[in-house]
């Protein structure tokens, strides 16, 4: 079948969901509510009513897109397969069966604030300094630590986002040049940061705010252990049971420097080691398939464990990662209603029986919904991710037999990079796991930036201040600045640094670095310096791009909605999902873990050390 005879299908982007009168005045008041009530100070239930229409109101207010403006020699999707039913592609195309190309790989990010206000900001494009914000704003001299949850959490947030979103390599000429700083310390002056790759389908001389392409789908389909080509996916599969490679202990890597993922910024240990741990769940899958369906070959069965896989990893960041760094009552609830509606848990299967309303059932398995916009991730979305602060400096590597030391002390600086790699082989994986496990992340506030990543040597041997780089991508990718963001996202707007932040000293510290211009203020720092809800690790401004894009990552996803069914996933695979949890992925492929993580309601959550040793200095 060609593309021209490609199945009838009516995507919800054409249908742009219209809310009655009823609706429409229980959002509007739950947002005017919010702006001097908000949700994390109500009691659970009016918290979860109120955060029902801000949803709502982001739904309808906060998505807008690119992909329909002029463009030049745009991506294509391959023709038409009947597989692609039952099937997610390489290059994430054909998920939306009439829109093919939607989400593919190649495909512009789209934006959650109006295209307007989304030019970058040419003229103050240094001002302040990026350099001098990441020195006097960002630097951390202790780690301010997330004591309930442990470092799998920054791990996992990696993964995650090799999975979404990437830009590209960006081009070696022409880098934003920051002006010295008296006193730096910089070993190499001046401090450089290469320029996001341009998009090369927008047309030359186009009148609309440049646009930017995502290198990975769009789609939550496993990009960081699949790829998002065929020739990747080709690579990394063993060709036979629907297995994936694992060679030395970890996924292949290939012998050309320039196809190695561990030598492309971002690849550190905590990510090779998700990347392996899920690579070992996908053929577990695999081999519970092959057991159930001995006339399954070695393509139906890779992908039929693709789409189980994809949807324990969703699952899991769903209703544990997000739970465990939004630790508010309120807000672990309505993450849970995402996955399994008001009905919960327990009366799920029952309620999904006779019901497709996503409140009362969540999201898996009721129908595709784009609320009107061509699905697509954001560059918002992307900002509000730069969570970096997460990630601790010092890591003390320990056996879980006894908590004696295996590798021992060792820097976020020595664990990047190729040098993870021998570690990922010479190191058994529960191990490493037990250490992240028995090691607190970082929150996301100011003054708690890795060490390791404001002088961050890349594989390449350049070296990167990537707290500069997180304030100054969000000035050149026009993700407006704190007070515009808020003001966009229908949040009340402080009227001064005090009201950013109740931490006097850090109020202080804004003020001078941004010279008393409070609508200069960046994202990044703005986001870091508010008052943190009960229980989270980062902003309730960032957040409320959680609000809109958790849920909408689910609802355009044709594989976690109207074909999340037996037919395609096989029973075994539902209940595989239905079964999954992070604790149980632990336990099965590092049974030695089963111990610490059994008895905790989260696995993300800070494990207990192993007895019978000498205690950490």
């Amino acid at each position: 079948m060609s593309v021209e005879e490609k199945p009838e299908h009516t995507s919800t982007s054409d249908v742009p969901d219209r809310p009655g009168p009823l609706r429409s005045w229980y959002d509007h008041l739950a947002d005017e509510i919010s702006r001097e009530h908000p949700w994390y100070e109500l009691p659970k239930v009016l918290g979860l009513a109120e955060l029902i229409g801000i949803r709502d109101t982001l739904r309808r207010e906060n998505l807008f897109d690119t992909s329909r403006l002029p463009a030049v020699h745009a991506v294509q999707p391959p023709a038409y397969d009947e597989r692609f039913r039952d099937e997610r592609t390489p290059d994430g195309s054909w998920n939306d069966l009439a829109h093919p190309e939607m989400g593919m790989a190649g495909t512009r990010f789209g934006r959650n604030v109006p295209l307007e206000h989304t030019w970058p900001d040419t003229d103050r494009m240094l001002v302040p300094n990026p350099r001098v914000v990441s020195r006097r704003l960002m630097t951390r001299e202790r780690l301010n630590a997330a004591t309930a949850g442990n470092a799998i959490i920054a791990s996992w947030l990696q993964f995650m986002i090799h999975d979404w979103f990437r830009h590209g390599t960006s081009p070696t000429t022409d880098p934003w040049v920051l002006p010295t700083v008296e006193g730096d310390d910089w070993p190499d002056p001046p401090v450089l940061v290469m320029r996001t790759p341009p998009d090369p389908t927008s047309p030359p001389d186009s009148p609309h705010p440049p646009t930017y392409r995502n290198v990975n789908t769009h789609w939550w389909d496993g990009s960081s252990i699949y790829g998002s080509d065929l020739d990747a996916q080709r690579f990394l599969r063993e060709g036979a049971g629907g297995r994936l490679r694992i060679v030395d202990g970890m996924p292949p890597v290939p012998d050309d420097p320039a196809a190695d993922p561990t030598r492309t910024p971002g690849f550190w240990l905590g990510l090779g080691m998700m990347q392996t741990l899920f690579s070992l769940e996908h053929n577990a899958v695999a081999a519970h398939l092959a057991q159930a369906h001995p006339d399954y070959d070695d393509e139906l069965l890779f992908q039929k464990a693709r789409l189980v896989t994809c949807a324990v990893i969703a699952k899991i960041h769903t209703v544990e990662w997000t739970p465990a760094v939004t630790a508010h009552p309120t807000a672990a609830e309505a993450l849970h209603v995402n996955w399994y509606g008001l009905a919960g848990e327990h009366l799920h299967d029952f309620v999904a029986t006779f019901s497709k309303d996503e409140a009362l059932r969540g999201i898996p398995g009721t129908r595709t919904e784009d609320f009107g916009v061509p699905y697509a991730l954001t560059e918002e979305f992307v900002a509000v991710y730069r969570m970096h602060p997460l990630i601790p400096d010092d890591f003390d590597f320990r056996s879980a037999a006894d908590d004696s030391a295996t590798l021992g002390a060792r820097q976020f600086s020595e664990i990047t990079g190729p040098q993870a790699v021998p570690i990922l082989r010479g190191q058994r994986l529960t191990d490493l796991l037990y250490t992240f496990g028995t090691t607190n992340p970082g929150l996301v506030t100011l003054h708690n930036y890795p060490r390791g990543l404001q002088t961050y040597v890349r594989p390449d041997g350049k070296l990167m201040d990537m707290a500069a780089l997180d304030v100054l991508r969000c000035r050149e990718l026009g993700v407006p600045r704190y007070c515009e963001f808020r003001r966009l996202l229908h949040l009340r707007v402080p009227e001064s640094f005090a009201d950013v932040t109740s931490n006097d000293v850090w109020a202080r510290e804004l003020d001078e670095v941004y010279e008393g211009r409070l609508e200069d203020l960046d994202l990044i720092p703005g986001v870091m310096a508010e008052d943190l809800p009960e229980g989270f690790a980062f902003s309730d401004t960032a957040f409320r791009i959680f609000v809109l894009m958790a849920s909408r990552r689910l609802n355009s996803d044709r594989f976690f909605t109207e074909s999340f069914t037996d037919d395609v996933y096989t029973p075994e695979g539902m209940a595989w999902v239905k079964a999954a949890s992070m604790g149980a992925v632990l336990s099965r492929h590092c049974p030695d873990l089963a111990p610490y993580v059994r008895d905790l309601p989260n696995a993300f959550g800070i494990w207990a050390r192993a007895e019978g040793h000498a205690t950490r200095g």
